[in-house]
């Protein structure tokens, strides 16, 4: 089974501010202290480019996990995809779209992914809303660094 979910994020800012941060290996390693994650090969610090790579590392559901992603698309400053290489998912797609709306910018977040295994499950039980929280959290901090009010998250 696959599981899509989107999470939309309204930001005062522009859509190149945002579309830079979002590629931003330290600014994700600042959005995901909680779960301990590092960048432990790779691109590990910096802004991380088409083709390129990073590994993580990081604490979810008390196990730690591994993840290598790759950038497979990159169409500066509207879009962006990683997806995993190796991993503990069957496959994990994340694209990342910025539009312009008035003054500011809407990022549009969208994963796609397949659980390695339960997947009827495992997705919609536990996976999405738990993915669904990581991205939030990682939006209002993205969003934060760039000294802008707090994004208006809708999905």
């Amino acid at each position: 089974m696959t599981a899509t979910f989107t999470e939309v994020t309204r930001a005062s800012c522009t859509l190149e501010e945002l579309f830079e941060l979002s590629l931003s290996i330290d600014t994700h390693l600042e959005s995901m202290a909680r779960s301990g994650e590092r960048a432990v090969g790779g691109v590990t610090s910096g802004t991380i480019g088409l083709g390129e790579t990073v590994t993580w590392r990081a604490r979810h559901f008390g196990i730690v996990w591994t993840m290598t992603s790759r950038i497979t698309a990159l169409e500066r400053p509207h879009r962006f995809v990683d997806e995993q290489v190796r991993g503990p998912f069957r496959s994990f797609r994340h694209e990342h779209r910025f539009e312009r709306e008035g003054d500011g910018t809407v990022m549009t977040d969208t994963i796609t992914l397949r659980s390695p295994l339960l997947g009827w499950i495992v997705e919609p039980l536990l996976l999405r809303p738990y993915l669904q929280r990581l991205i939030r959290s990682r939006n209002r901090v993205l969003v934060s660094s760039l000294g802008r009010s707090s994004p208006d998250q809708v999905s």
